[in-house]
């Protein structure tokens, strides 16, 4: 893997059906904004029921990646496949939970509304079969979450970890190959970052759902990650958390030293000062 090679631009090209797939696929994947280039050279593929923690600071192309994946942004080189196709809006292959933000109180849709606009939010008329399923489905999604109690209050007026269960539900609900994870777990106290993460990890080992997690902090998810993709200024690493969170690794990224202290069944990441300064500290547990 490589991180200064040129690759020129290339239409994503679909994959042949395989029951043995890559659920995510990149290959020579460039991602810049004029001058300014985010990642370039990364290959990459994350099997079914693999989860990958994405990892990096403000700035590093994390969030630019799964638009990347959810079809909302195109490529300044290589190729993307997910679930074996070119991606695209609204599709239901693709599963998708964003940061956790408060709702106003003056929201006024039904949390069983905001589930099944994972279902058919981005297309009208379902006819009266389409109806009967799109109920079950999306009363199954909200059960499986823990969140039928409240299904049929305001959104509005729900705290803000019931919000995010929502969310999950709504990311579930269409029985997605892969989901991507947009810092689910922000603003969330530690009680809610621990249940929305095993809501996560449940799914993905029933449903062999692969995740890409995008995440500052690794801590509450760690038992549950595969591998991580680190990005840093252009720079990347892709491998089991234990290769990648090394003072070795992490210094070269960065550009600067850092280093990497192992207290007791936790890892503190901390970055010296500089223009790549680290952050915040990762705290990392046994894997």
């Amino acid at each position: 893997m490589t991180a200064d090679q040129s690759i020129a631009p290339a239409s994503p090209r679909p994959a042949e059906p395989s029951t043995d797939r890559d659920a995510v696929r990149l290959r020579g994947a460039r991602l810049s904004y004029g001058r300014r280039l985010l990642w370039d050279g990364l290959d990459l593929d994350v099997r079914p029921g693999e989860f990958l923690a994405v990892l990096g600071p403000n700035g590093s192309g994390k969030t630019s990646l799964l638009r990347v994946l959810l079809g909302l942004q195109g490529l300044s080189g290589g190729t993307v496949e997910v679930a074996g196709g070119t991606p695209g809006r609204g599709d239901r292959r693709i599963g998708y939970i964003p940061q956790q933000r408060s709702m106003d109180t003056s929201v006024t849709l039904r949390g069983r509304d905001l589930v099944g606009l994972g279902l058919d939010g981005h297309r009208w008329g379902v006819g009266l079969r389409g109806i009967r399923d799109r109920r079950r489905r999306v009363t199954e999604a909200l059960a499986a979450v823990g969140a039928t109690d409240y299904a049929d209050q305001p959104v509005g007026l729900l705290s803000g970890g019931e919000q995010q269960r929502l969310r999950v539900a709504q990311a579930l609900v269409g029985d997605p190959e892969v989901l991507l994870c947009d810092e689910p777990l922000l603003s969330l106290d530690l009680a809610h970052q621990r249940v929305v993460s095993e809501l996560i990890d449940r799914r993905r080992r029933a449903a062999n759902t692969a995740v890409l997690f995008v995440t500052h902090e690794i801590n509450p998810v760690l038992p549950l990650v595969d591998r991580v993709l680190y990005l840093v200024d252009g720079r990347f690493r892709v491998g089991p958390p234990a290769e990648v969170m090394t003072s070795e690794t992490l210094s070269e990224l960065y550009g600067t030293t850092v280093e990497v202290v192992r207290v007791r069944d936790q890892i503190l990441v901390v970055g010296a000062q500089g223009p790549h300064c680290v952050e915040q500290p990762h705290h990392l547990g046994e894997h």
